[in-house]
C-alpha cells in the first residue's frame, strides 16, 4: 500500500471554490481504481491551507489515477488556485503503535 499526502496552500479567496470541487468530486476519487482510503485536512492554525491523505493499492494504481481524465480536471482547476508551490509525499507504514 502506497499512503500519499499533498499540501496544498491556497489563495485565502480561493478556498471556497476548492472546497465546492473537492465536494463535487471527492467521491469519483475515492471509488477510482485503486484507492482505498481518502480525507481531506485543514491545517489547525491557516485556515488555507488544506491537506489530501489517501491509500492507494499500489504505485502503479496512484499513476494511473494521475493519467487520467477525472485527475486532469480536477488538477487544472486545483492548481490555479496556489498560493504556493504544492508538496506531494508517498510513504508506507511502518508501525502503528495501539495503547
Amino acid at each position: 500500500m502506497l499512503i500519499r499526502i499533498v499540501r496544498m496552500t491556497f489563495r485565502p479567496e480561493a478556498v471556497p471554490a476548492f472546497l465546492e470541487n473537492f465536494e463535487a468530486n471527492k467521491h469519483s476519487i475515492r471509488n477510482f481504481p485503486g484507492c482505498q482510503h481518502l480525507e481531506l485536512w485543514q491545517d489547525h492554525n491557516s485556515e488555507n491551507i488544506f491537506l489530501t491523505h489517501s491509500h492507494w493499492e499500489s504505485e502503479e494504481a496512484l499513476n494511473q489515477y494521475r493519467d487520467s481524465e477525472l485527475f486532469k480536471s480536477v488538477w487544472s482547476f486545483t492548481k490555479a488556485l496556489f498560493s504556493e508551490k504544492p508538496q506531494a509525499f508517498s510513504s508506507k507504514k511502518l508501525q502503528e503503535v495501539g495503547k
